[in-house]
């Protein structure tokens, strides 16, 4: 609890001390055309990633911000045309209830944070969006999914892997089988590194290191690849270098036992360099590798068949589809209790690495 209150005053998510109303009678119209979109917090991935991408969206722009750091604010009013009026701090955000520019709120802010942004931003009345991993618990999932409800409005978690093309033709082959049952399924994440960056992936409350920070993406691949939810889970962790990961694992190896008998593997690591997704099936294989990377997903299959569809971005192509669920009243692409359903699993893996126990999952 010290360290997020920490992380909180370094950056100035108390500033304005002022609580959120758990519901707002005035609700305003959602745009028609462009939803407008603010970002809550103006991190790496914020700056790098999501603003530019909502330069290329077709259904919904940057309208506003959110940020405990002043510094940053001429810089993004500067290079993105923002408004004084749609510019807010983690103290005043509750205002964007009353501002029919912003549609939709998306939390960018460290793991440990997005449960209770999250839920402030759904009690404005405008829509969700999430950026993964949802969130450090199950039980933060289920607040956050329920404030949703509460208030009528959709959520969405930032999986944009879903969205791409090539892992979209993995969930299709799920159904098809056009490689016979699938036998032996595995996904792999993580990078080499001497000399991680101390920052708030890394530590345990905050982050909770790679599982959270890559491990949903083999977890939610290991989902749709197979189309199944795990019975059971094995997890282990190893670290060589406890001098640099402190608090956090430097690998952690998993196991999911899924019906029918089919068993498969997945991996964090900070020793190596891999990115990989592969099928072994009862008449082939397919993989793609990477089958998670900003500048695009490549695969083949055993018959010769290659999974080399490009998208321009897969940011902007997520937003505008989760766009396109408002504008037109359906179901997201990825909803709350889809990102609840990894974090549980994270949950169990944990819990498996620190008894040495397998976990049932109900």
């Amino acid at each position: 609890m010290q360290k997020r209150r920490t992380f909180i005053k370094k950056t100035g998510l108390l500033l304005g001390g002022i609580s959120i109303l758990p519901q707002y009678a005035f609700r305003p119209k959602f745009q028609t055309q462009k939803l407008g979109v603010a970002l809550v917090g103006l991190g790496g991935y914020s700056r790098g990633q999501l603003a530019p991408a909502l330069q290329l969206t077709e259904h919904c722009e940057l309208r506003g911000i959110v940020t405990g750091s002043p510094e940053k604010i001429p810089v993004w009013q500067k290079k993105y045309g923002i408004p004084d009026k749609n510019v807010y701090n983690y103290g005043n955000m509750d205002g964007i209830a009353n501002n029919p520019d912003i549609d939709v709120i998306y939390i960018v802010l460290p793991t440990g944070l997005h449960s209770e942004y999250a839920i402030k931003a759904a009690n404005t009345g405008k829509h969700v969006w999430c950026e993964k991993p949802m969130a450090k618990t199950a039980v933060e999932c289920q607040a956050i999914i329920d404030a949703c409800n509460k208030n009528k409005v959709k959520l969405s978690i930032g999986y944009r892997m879903q969205h791409e093309p090539n892992t979209q033709k993995i969930i299709e082959w799920s159904k098809t089988k056009p490689f016979g049952e699938l036998e032996k399924l595995r996904a792999d994440i993580g990078w080499r590194t001497t000399n991680p960056p101390d920052t708030w992936r890394m530590d345990a409350e905050l982050g909770g290191g790679l599982i959270y920070d890559v491990g949903v993406y083999c977890i939610n691949a290991l989902r749709y690849t197979s189309g199944m939810e795990p019975l059971a889970v094995t997890g282990r962790i190893e670290n060589s270098r406890p001098e640099i990961f402190k608090e956090v694992a430097e690998v952690t190896n998993f196991e999911f036992d899924f019906p029918e008998g089919i068993r498969a593997s997945g991996k964090t690591t900070a020793a190596e360099t891999v990115n990989i997704l592969r099928s072994d099936c009862a008449k082939g294989w397919y993989e793609l590798s990477p089958f998670q990377a900003y500048n695009g997903v490549q695969g083949k299959a055993s018959d010769g068949t290659l999974l080399n569809t490009y998208i321009e971005n897969q940011q902007a192509r997520q937003m505008d589809d989760d766009a396109l669920a408002i504008l037109q009243n359906r179901p997201v692409m990825v909803p709350g209790k889809e990102g609840m359903k990894d974090i549980v699993i994270v949950e169990a893996i944990n819990a498996s690495a620190k008894t040495g126990k397998t976990i049932k999952l109900s």
